[in-house]
């Protein structure tokens, strides 16, 4: 487990073993079974989750009871609700396992202290941060200027192991199409 999290960190920073030692010590791991929550809309939410095996869903439930699919998060993924997770707010999305899942858990008080005491460990957040921002930016832009068939190209060349791992149904959430648009998407 602690091995994925460190390749995962030396594709930014490299770490001697005491600095990995360092970063290791400030997260506690968690393993969960398919359909278990690490949070749900409403929680108080402690930590960020970095995925070492599994893969988890992001999703907003609106008031029509409609729901809404931010984010798949997979292997050597990180996932939150980072609004809760900043700013001490109810959250307002739910993650739920989509198979057996295992996870390091993360702290805002750890990761503030890890970034305060490693300088490493502070520019790999940052990094993250800012490819989390541009992740999040074309996303937008995609759903606002692109059409579904695009989209559905796109996340097939970007991400082809979710369409063996994701039911259609909540690839078609994802996409902001019906199922059956996505049936002829996908022929």
């Amino acid at each position: 487990m602690s091995v994925n999290l460190r390749e995962h960190i030396e594709k930014i920073v490299p770490l001697t073993d005491d600095e990995f030692a360092f970063v290791l010590s400030h997260f506690t791991s968690k393993k969960l079974k398919k359909h278990q929550f690490l949070i749900q809309e409403g929680d108080t939410v402690d930590h960020s989750w970095f995925v070492v095996s599994g893969l988890i869903k992001a999703s907003h439930t609106d008031e029509s009871d409609k729901e809404h699919i931010l984010q798949f998060a997979m292997e050597d993924w990180w996932v939150s609700d980072y609004q809760a997770y900043h700013y001490k707010t109810p959250a307002t999305l739910s993650l739920s396992c989509l198979e057996d899942t295992e996870v390091l858990c993360l702290s805002l008080e750890n990761s503030e202290k890890l970034c305060s005491e490693l300088q490493k460990a502070e520019h790999f957040f940052r990094r993250k941060a800012n490819f989390g921002y541009v992740a999040l930016q074309q996303r937008i832009l995609s759903l606002l200027t692109t059409s579904a068939k695009e989209r559905y190209e796109q996340m097939l060349k970007q991400y082809p192991s979710l369409f063996q791992r994701v039911p259609k149904t909540l690839l078609a959430s994802y996409l902001g199409v019906t199922r059956e648009t996505l049936s002829r998407l996908s022929s």
